[in-house]
């Protein structure tokens, strides 16, 4: 909390992509201060680099920058794209991990934050300044979740899935982006999570392809877990070529293939309504009924912030 004033401090980061609109960096402060946030802005729109929110050095600088301040207490993503690849060796994941912050964000961003979890640190898989907090038409659920879920000491929700049958289990909850997890396979960057609860989402990607980054998990023996969480997996088109394979022949072939429950339904992903997800939490998946319910605990809150 920023001296004297018990406001959360927020800090904002490019790790990736630059803010095609600069005002909309405006509103999202505006919003965040609304909230009762102090906002300190790490990303300068006129050091953008090609279509990066800066040259590799300053974006790693504006991370170190940020969990180094003393009274900064969020971590906040400007937004997704690419670039946190590019940064991975050099970034100081154990002093991220140490510094006590809350890191979120979503995307490009689960590079970052499955390399936290490799070293321990847990995160938050949320909203980003660009995507949640700049829009025009923010959403009442995504900002709520968000709250909600960093304020703990608990965060549950409730979604209607389709699950092949009932289920009650428990783990590590863990995940992201489908397609930066499976870039991530056999680096030191993806944790070594077992019997954990996996939750994946994509955007732009055929089923097919979400079909094959799930195999590439199971072939590099990342899916040895309790359950994957579908979220959303949207933006992509069917043509007559895929004679009935759609998202939901997709799901079929997985479940009998993976031999481990798949739950779709998760909000979350690169959609206006999404929820928050307590990173590395202890999570217990419950479905009942048609009606899938997550309960995340065990993690560092707002009030418990450095």
């Amino acid at each position: 909390m920023s001296a004297g004033s018990g406001k959360p401090v927020v800090a904002i980061v490019a790790p990736s992509g630059y803010a095609q609109d600069p005002a909309a960096v405006d509103v999202a402060v505006a919003r965040l201060q609304a909230c009762g946030c102090d906002v300190r802005n790490f990303y300068d729109d006129g050091r953008k680099h090609q279509r990066f929110g800066g040259t590799d050095a300053a974006r790693l600088a504006q991370l170190h920058g940020a969990a180094t301040d003393p009274e900064v207490d969020l971590v906040i993503a400007l937004r997704g794209g690419y670039g946190l690849s590019r940064l991975l060796p050099q970034i100081d994941f154990a002093m991220l991990a140490e510094s006590g912050k809350l890191f979120v964000g979503h995307s490009d961003f689960t590079a970052l934050q499955m390399g936290l979890l490799a070293h321990g640190g847990p995160s938050f898989a949320g909203p980003m300044i660009c995507a949640d907090f700049a829009r025009p038409d923010p959403s009442d659920y995504t900002i709520a979740q968000f709250w909600q879920c960093l304020r703990g000491p608990t965060h549950q929700l409730a979604f209607a899935s389709s699950a092949a049958s009932d289920l009650d289990v428990s783990g590590v909850l863990w995940g992201g982006n489908l397609t930066m997890l499976a870039h991530l396979a056999g680096t030191p960057y993806l944790p070594p999570v077992d019997d954990g609860i996996l939750f994946v989402e994509d955007v732009n990607e055929h089923p097919y392809r979400i079909e094959r980054l799930l195999l590439q998990l199971q072939f590099a023996g990342r899916l040895r877990q309790r359950a994957i969480v579908l979220g959303d997996f949207s933006g992509y088109r069917l043509s007559d070529y895929d004679n009935g394979y759609d998202l939901d022949a997709m799901l079929v072939y997985l479940r009998e293939r993976l031999g481990i429950p798949v739950v779709a339904g998760l909000p979350f992903g690169h959609i206006r309504d999404k929820t928050t997800l307590a990173v590395g939490s202890h999570a217990r998946l419950t479905v009942t009924g048609g009606i899938a319910t997550l309960l995340q605990g065990n993690y560092p809150t707002l009030a418990r912030a450095r």
